[in-house]
């Protein structure tokens, strides 16, 4: 299903703290130039950010913690940061990029304490699949990134999806997994999961871990 349009952004807002382009990112990787205070804290990444529900929600959950949204759709990508900028949240910014080029060309490796995909695009076409986010070569950069004991958390209303994802992981990837988890109500809900029970639809979750023996 297609997105809806946005409103129009706010244009008067200093976005300078809570949305970056690729090429405003620090290269070499500096988590000082995105969050100056406490750049040590844990890094979570979340890939596809949409209308930022999650974002937003984790940030209160865990505010011990930094967020980072990649969201290739550039007026996604400020809606988002505008939400952060309005509610005063400090410890999560956007970024406007394609995931798959932060992962590969800017995130180092051992850096990121959780990566979230929630509800990406399915693309139904089978000679369109190879675009899908979850495909082993998104996976390798996971597993670089996650820190020992770092977590990968994948949520899709789309069940082949799902069980094609499972299959490639077991199949090609050394995290460990899939472990089943029990969401609260409230709980890290999108507007990709709201919607998807409002209509009475399953919701397929998991998340898998990089080992620690093997990295520590």
């Amino acid at each position: 299903m297609p997105r809806r349009t946005l409103r129009k952004i706010d244009t008067s807002l200093d976005y300078s703290r809570h949305l970056f382009t690729f090429p405003q990112l620090p290269q070499p990787w500096d988590l000082c130039a995105i969050f100056p205070e406490h750049p040590e804290a844990p890094l979570e990444v979340e890939v596809g950010s949409g209308k930022g529900h999650f974002l937003r929600a984790a940030t209160r959950q865990f505010p011990e913690h930094h967020f980072l949204g990649v969201e290739i759709a550039p007026k996604y990508a400020a809606y988002c940061a505008a939400h952060l900028i309005r509610e005063n949240i400090m410890n999560a910014a956007m970024i406007s990029a394609d995931a798959m080029q932060v992962f590969r060309e800017r995130l180092p490796g051992n850096s990121i304490y959780a990566v979230h995909v929630y509800f990406p695009d399915p693309w139904w076409k089978k000679r369109h699949r190879k675009r899908r986010i979850m495909r082993l070569e998104f996976i390798r950069e996971v597993e670089r990134c996650l820190i020992p004991g770092g977590k990968l958390h994948f949520w899709t209303d789309v069940q082949e999806y799902f069980d094609s994802t499972l299959e490639m992981m077991a199949a090609e990837s050394i995290l460990e997994g899939p472990y089943s988890l029990n969401v609260e109500e409230e709980t890290w809900r999108t507007h990709f999961e709201k919607r998807t029970l409002l209509e009475a639809r399953p919701v397929f979750r998991t998340y898998f871990t990089k080992k620690i023996s093997e990295y520590s």
